[in-house]
């Protein structure tokens, strides 16, 4: 009996040594394919990983960074193709983790979220699915009341980007709200950007912006918040011209926006009033 026991308990030493060092080597040979930038084999790796290791293991935060990180990485190689399907994959998957990573992650790892709730709305409207988008925009809006959005996402965020007649077109919008004094300042809630490109399509030269700008209103029955402006800016000057065929009210609707950029990306409507203002020296 005493040799049986002895036995057992030297197999189960060896079962759990053994599964230890196949969890390590599995470790190590993510770790290479993703030092090498190797992310798409690496992600399959880590993904088992994540499951396979005790949650009170040390090493089970250094999978969920690495996790997230390969999922992160996989996410903006596709965004910046406008990869918009993949780019939203990864990207919800990465959510995923990062809801996982609670407790193991430091909070400045898991305000990554935030980055991740704008590049899921940016692939939902570039699949044309803007709809969906909205619980995440709604996310970004409650973080920025709260006052948890990291620097650089902290005012804005880039909701949209297309390419159209070989120019790059980027559209974001301000979380800034209508003032009760609408004669107290000037803001523009969403602005486009439009850009030629350089021969790899990436950003050269910035042509125009187009502006949703508060529309000063002092008749109360009419129903205008914004009022679509566009802007150019020379050497001396910067040209404004209002579209009063194109107005909105608040909170804008984003489908008849879109619609109204893309007819004047195509020159169908000419702005009804132009102004030029001298830039300062």
């Amino acid at each position: 009996m005493r040799n049986y026991l002895i036995a057992f308990l030297l197999l189960t030493t060896w079962t759990i040594t053994n599964g230890q060092n196949n969890l390590i080597n599995k470790y190590n040979k993510a770790d290479s394919l993703y030092l090498s930038e190797n992310y798409l084999d690496a992600l399959p790796l880590y993904a088992e990983l994540e499951k396979e290791i005790d949650k009170e293991d040390t090493l089970y935060a250094d999978v969920l960074w690495y996790y997230g990180t390969t999922l992160w990485q996989l996410e903006l190689t596709y965004r910046n193709s406008m990869d918009w399907k993949n780019s939203l994959k990864y990207a919800l998957e990465c959510e995923k983790v990062l809801e996982k990573a609670e407790g193991h992650l430091s909070d400045k790892y898991l305000s990554r979220k935030y980055w991740l709730y704008k590049n899921v709305t940016l692939a939902y409207f570039g699949l044309d699915q803007i709809d969906k988008a909205r619980s995440y925009q709604d996310k970004l809006y409650q973080a920025y009341k709260d006052k948890k959005l990291p620097d650089g996402l902290d005012q804005h965020y880039n909701f949209e980007k297309l390419v159209w007649d070989n120019k790059n077109v980027w559209g974001y919008e301000w979380f800034e709200e209508l003032p009760e004094d609408r004669f107290s300042k000037s803001f523009s809630k969403i602005v486009y950007y439009v850009y030629s490109t350089n021969p790899d399509g990436s950003d050269k030269d910035q042509l125009y912006r187009l502006h949703v700008l508060m529309f000063h209103n002092i008749e109360p029955s009419v129903k205008i918040d914004y009022v679509l402006t566009k802007r150019l800016e020379t050497a001396t000057d910067e040209v404004s011209g209002t579209f009063y065929a194109y107005t909105y009210e608040s909170p804008v609707n984003f489908q008849k926006l879109r619609a109204d950029i893309r007819e004047v990306l195509k020159g169908n409507y000419q702005p009804d009033t132009k102004s030029k203002i001298k830039k300062k020296k």
